[in-house]
C-alpha cells in the first residue's frame, strides 16, 4: 500500500435493500416491561457479534415549521426499517416550544399532539416494536414547566416513555447476544423547575440522580467474569452544559468511574460545527485547568502497541467518549451506532438531500479521530488475522439475520505505523444495477494512536468550555475590573491631587504633545473622578448589579407571580404552588443573561466613558498650554490642529456607543418578550441605567 493512500474494501451488500424486521425477545425471567427501569433483551439472529442502535436528537417539532415533521415522516420510518436497530434513542428537545420570532417560550399542546401522532406513524412504517423506542426530555421540553408531572408538563402525557409507563429519571436496557451484554442507560437531567428561555440551557443533575445512575451502571459488575459488558449512556445535555450537584458531584465523575464506551447526547446543533466530540480521561490533579476547559478533542495521548501481553489483569484506563450528534431541526441528522464485539462506532446519515437506498456502516477498525479508546491497542494485540490490501468482503449473516453483515480477514500488523492517519478505510458497495456506493472515508491506527482534530472557535466554545465552572470566575473578574476602573482614579485623586496637578504643569512646560496627554493615566484619573455625577452613577450601578435584582418577570409561566432575577439565579420567594428549599434557581443558566450584559454592554460602555473623560482631560490641559503661547502664531496654528484631533476622537467615541446601544436594545427586547417584563416598571435600571450614564458622560464632556 502506498503511503497515505486510502485503501478501499469492496463489498456488495445487496441485502441492504431488503433488511428483515428486527426480532427482539424479552429474556426469560426478566421483569415486565411496563414500569420496569431495567430491561434485558435477548438480541436474536445474525450477526451474532454486532448490534445496532439509532440515535435521533433535537427534533424541535414546531407549529411554525411543519416541514420538520414532514421530513421526519418521509425519511425516518424507511431508514429504520432498513437499519433494523435493536434500540432507537431520541435524546431530547422533542418539540420547539418557541414563538415564531424565537423570543418567547411556552409548551404548546398542538406540538405535542403532532409529536405523538408522528412517532406512532414512524413506528408503524418501520415495522419495529414500540418498546425499543426511548425518548428523553430536553430543555425545550421543560420551558415554562413549574413542576414535573404537573398540568404544564406535556412530556409526561405525550412522550413515548410516559405512554409506556416508564417512570423515574433513569431507565436502562441491556442488549444481550453472543456472550456480550451491551448496557444502555438513559437519564433525564433537565431542571425540576423548568424556566422559560433563554435562562434554561443547562442540565441540572441532582445527587439522587447520580446515585441512581451509578447503581444502573453497576448492575452487571458482579457478572463481568462470565460476560463482557459494554456500557453506553444517553442524555440530552453535553458535559459542557451540565452543572455540578449541590455536593459538588458531576456526571463526568460517574462516567469515568465506570469507564463508559460512549455518552450519547444532543442539545448543541450542527450550526456550531461537525466535530462536537470530546474524549474524557481521568485526571488525578484536582487543581488542573481541565475542570474549566479542554483545548483539544483528545484529553489524553494514546500509546502505541506494546508487547504480546494479553493478560486480562492489565490496568484499565478511566475514560469515555462524548458524542454530540447534531440535530434534526436544521441538519436532518440520524446516527447509527454499531457495537461489534465491544467496539463502539457510529455513522451519521444526512437526510437533507433525500432518503438513502443503501447505508454502509463500518464497524471495525475504528476511526482514529473520534472513536479510538486507550484500551483499543490492547484489544487488537489479542487478535490474529490475515493480510488484506484490497479484497472483496464476504457475507457472514445467513437467513433470518437482522442485517447484512460483510467481513474480511486482515493482518493488523501490516498497518502498524507511527502516524495515526497514514492509512484510511473506505468501503465500496455495488448493487444489482451496478450503482456504486461509498462509506465515509475514515483514518485508522492499529497502534492506538489518535489523529488530532482541532476544534474551531465555535466548537471549542460549546464543547471545550465547562461553563458551569467558568461562570462565577468570569463574572467576578469582570466586576472586579470595573470596580478598579472606578475606584482607583478616585483614590488617586483624593491622595495625590496636588501632586498630580504639579505633574500636569511640569509636563506642559516640557512641551508634552497632545498624543502623550491622551494616554496619560494621571489626566484620565483626575477627570473621571471630577465628573462626579458620572463616577457616582457608575459605582451605584455596579453595586446595584451585585446586591439588588436586575429585573422581574414571569420566569416560569404567566400564571405564576413574577420572580426577581439576581446574578445568582431567580429568587424563589414569589414562586407559588411549587415546593423548593433553594432560595435561588437557575444557576448557572442565568449566565446567558448576566455575562452578555456585563461583557458586551457594561464593560465596553464603562471603557468608553473612561476614554471620554481622558479625552476631555487631555483637551483641557492642551487648552491651558495654548493660552500660554498666544503670542506665537505658529504654535497657535499647531494647537488649533490638535483641538481638531480631540474633537474627532470624541465623535469617534460617540460612534462606538451605537453598536453597544444596539446590542443592549436587543438584550432588553429579548428580556421583555421572554419574561413579559415591563421595561419601565420591572426593569428600569437594567434597561436604562447604562444608556443614561453614557449620555451623561457625553454631555459633561460636550465642552470640547
Amino acid at each position: 500500500m502506498a503511503a497515505r493512500a486510502p485503501p478501499r474494501l469492496r463489498a456488495y451488500p445487496l441485502a441492504l435493500f431488503f433488511l428483515p424486521v428486527a426480532l427482539l425477545g424479552v429474556l426469560a425471567g426478566a421483569a415486565p416491561v411496563r414500569g420496569d427501569l431495567r430491561r434485558v433483551v435477548e438480541v436474536e439472529g445474525e450477526p451474532r457479534s454486532v448490534v445496532w442502535a439509532v440515535q435521533l436528537s433535537d427534533l424541535h417539532l414546531s407549529a411554525f415549521h411543519p416541514e420538520r415533521a414532514a421530513d421526519f415522516r418521509r425519511h425516518v420510518g424507511g431508514a429504520l426499517a432498513m437499519v433494523n436497530p435493536s434500540l432507537v434513542l431520541i435524546t431530547g428537545d422533542l418539540t420547539d416550544a418557541k414563538s415564531k420570532d424565537l423570543l418567547s417560550s411556552r409548551q404548546e399542546k398542538s406540538e405535542w399532539l403532532e409529536y405523538e401522532e408522528l412517532i406512532d406513524e414512524v413506528v408503524g412504517l418501520s415495522g419495529l416494536n414500540k418498546e425499543i423506542f426511548y425518548d428523553l426530555r430536553g430543555n425545550h421540553d421543560s420551558y415554562g414547566v413549574p413542576e414535573v408531572g404537573g398540568m404544564f408538563d406535556l412530556y409526561e402525557k405525550h412522550s413515548i416513555n410516559a405512554r409506556l409507563g416508564r417512570t423515574g429519571n433513569v431507565q436502562s436496557i441491556t442488549l444481550q447476544n453472543s456472550g456480550w451484554k451491551h448496557l444502555f442507560v438513559g437519564f433525564d437531567s433537565a431542571a425540576s423547575i423548568g424556566l422559560r428561555s433563554p435562562a434554561n440551557v443547562f442540565g441540572q443533575p441532582t445527587d439522587q440522580l447520580l446515585v441512581e445512575l451509578d447503581a444502573a451502571l453497576s448492575q452487571w459488575d458482579n457478572y463481568s467474569s462470565t460476560s463482557a459488558v459494554t456500557k453506553v449512556t444517553f442524555g440530552h445535555f453535553p458535559m459542557s452544559f451540565s452543572s455540578s450537584t449541590t455536593s459538588g458531584g458531576s456526571l463526568r465523575d460517574v462516567f469515568l468511574k465506570h469507564s463508559l464506551s460512549a455518552y450519547l447526547c444532543g442539545h448543541l446543533h450542527t450550526n456550531f460545527g461537525r466535530n462536537l466530540k470530546r474524549h474524557h480521561r481521568s485526571d488525578r490533579n484536582h487543581l488542573s485547568a481541565k475542570q474549566y476547559y479542554q483545548t483539544n478533542i483528545h484529553e489524553g495521548i494514546s500509546t502505541s502497541i506494546g508487547s504480546n501481553n494479553c493478560s486480562t489483569t492489565t490496568e484499565s484506563v478511566a475514560e469515555f467518549w462524548e458524542w454530540e450528534m447534531g440535530d434534526w431541526r436544521s441538519a436532518r441528522s440520524m446516527r447509527i451506532l454499531a457495537i461489534d464485539s465491544g467496539h463502539v462506532s457510529y455513522t451519521d446519515i444526512d437526510f437533507r438531500f433525500g432518503s438513502m437506498d443503501v447505508i454502509i456502516v463500518p464497524t471495525f477498525p475504528l476511526d482514529s479521530r473520534f472513536m479510538q479508546r486507550l484500551s483499543t491497542p490492547h484489544d487488537l494485540n489479542c487478535q490474529a488475522n490475515s493480510t488484506i490490501l484490497e479484497k472483496d468482503m464476504e457475507m457472514t449473516s445467513g437467513e433470518g439475520a437482522r442485517g447484512a453483515m460483510y467481513t474480511v480477514p486482515w493482518n493488523w500488523k501490516a498497518y502498524v505505523d507511527e502516524s495515526p492517519d497514514r492509512y484510511w478505510l473506505q468501503i465500496e458497495a455495488k448493487d444489482m444495477t451496478g450503482k456504486i456506493y461509498y462509506s465515509q472515508l475514515r483514518p485508522f491506527s492499529v497502534n492506538g494512536l489518535t489523529a488530532k482534530v482541532r476544534w474551531t472557535w465555535k466548537e471549542f466554545r460549546v464543547m471545550g468550555c465547562q461553563w458551569g465552572q467558568l461562570y462565577q470566575p468570569i463574572m467576578w473578574s469582570t466586576l472586579a475590573f470595573l470596580c478598579l476602573l472606578i475606584l482607583i482614579p478616585r483614590t488617586l485623586l483624593m491622595l495625590y491631587e496636588n501632586h498630580m496637578l504639579k505633574c500636569c504643569s511640569s509636563k506642559t512646560a516640557a512641551g508634552s504633545s497632545g498624543r502623550h496627554l491622551l494616554i496619560s493615566f494621571e489626566y484620565f484619573a483626575a477627570e473621571l473622578s471630577k465628573m462626579y455625577s458620572v463616577w457616582s452613577g457608575m459605582l451605584i450601578y455596579l453595586l446595584y448589579l451585585v446586591f439588588f435584582p436586575w429585573f422581574a418577570g414571569n420566569a416560569v409561566t404567566e400564571n405564576h407571580n413574577k420572580m426577581y432575577l439576581y446574578y445568582k439565579g431567580w429568587s424563589t420567594s414569589n414562586l407559588a404552588n411549587v415546593s423548593t428549599a433553594a432560595p435561588y434557581i437557575g444557576l448557572p443558566d442565568v449566565m446567558v443573561i448576566v455575562l452578555p450584559h456585563l461583557l458586551f454592554v457594561v464593560l465596553p460602555a464603562f471603557l468608553i466613558i473612561a476614554a471620554i473623560a481622558a479625552n476631555r482631560a487631555a483637551y483641557l490641559v492642551h487648552i491651558s498650554h495654548k493660552a500660554k503661547k498666544d503670542d506665537d502664531h505658529y504654535e497657535e496654528r499647531k494647537c488649533i490642529q490638535h483641538v481638531w484631533i480631540f474633537r474627532c476622537f470624541r465623535k469617534f467615541l460617540i460612534l462606538l456607543c451605537l453598536p453597544i446601544a444596539w446590542r443592549h436594545w436587543k438584550h432588553c427586547r429579548a428580556i421583555v418578550r421572554a419574561y413579559e417584563a415591563n421595561p419601565f416598571m420591572d426593569a428600569p435600571i437594567y434597561c436604562f441605567g447604562v444608556p443614561l450614564l453614557v449620555c451623561l458622560a457625553i454631555y459633561r464632556a460636550s465642552a470640547i
